[in-house]
């Protein structure tokens, strides 16, 4: 069983502001993508504060958002990295087992990730975060680096906190076709 303490505020700023562009996606009635609560027990709370400070994770969750855009199933996790190599252990297995059943479905899955300290942004579409995961799996590196990045998916946020996926989920589909 899986312990969560302040660890779990990673990534809250980027959630922050995924969470304001689903709100305006649904507002503009573009997209309905929720925001997937983790379900925890908590073990310990400050009364002072009426915070949580130790819980444990009840079952293991799937991805942060799901949703659809335009009838078109959407799941995706957000992740938060502070250097130029992403460790392929902040992707858990049942999160790979998800998306692919989800891919099989007919759904997009992928990741929104955050590299802080550049302040940049990726769309990692699941066909990528695969050939990853896969590399691992046969005896490669458990990570990858910026620079095996696909240059035309990283993006910019707009007026400083709006994630324009939609934009790269079209492109997804694109390069379905």
């Amino acid at each position: 069983m899986a312990t969560w303490n302040s660890r779990g505020l990673r990534g809250s700023t980027l959630e922050e502001f995924i969470n304001h562009t689903n709100e305006r996606y649904t507002e503009l009635g573009l997209a309905l993508i929720q925001k997937i609560p983790t379900p925890i027990t908590p073990v310990q709370i400050d009364q002072a504060s009426r915070h949580i400070t130790l819980a444990y994770f009840d079952k293991v969750s799937t991805v942060d958002y799901i949703g659809a855009v335009q009838g078109i199933p959407v799941c995706f996790d957000a992740k938060e990295c502070g250097a130029d190599t992403f460790p392929l252990q902040n992707i858990h297995d049942h999160q790979m087992d998800f998306m692919g059943k989800f891919e099989r479905q007919g759904g997009i899955s992928f990741l929104l990730i955050s590299y802080t300290s550049r302040g940049q942004l990726y769309y990692m579409r699941y066909e990528q975060i695969r050939k990853f995961w896969d590399r691992a799996a046969s005896g490669g590196r458990k990570s990858f680096r910026l620079d095996e990045l696909e240059p035309g998916w990283f993006m910019e946020l707009q007026n400083g906190y709006f994630v324009p996926y939609l934009d790269y989920i079209q492109k997804d589909l694109d390069c379905r076709d």
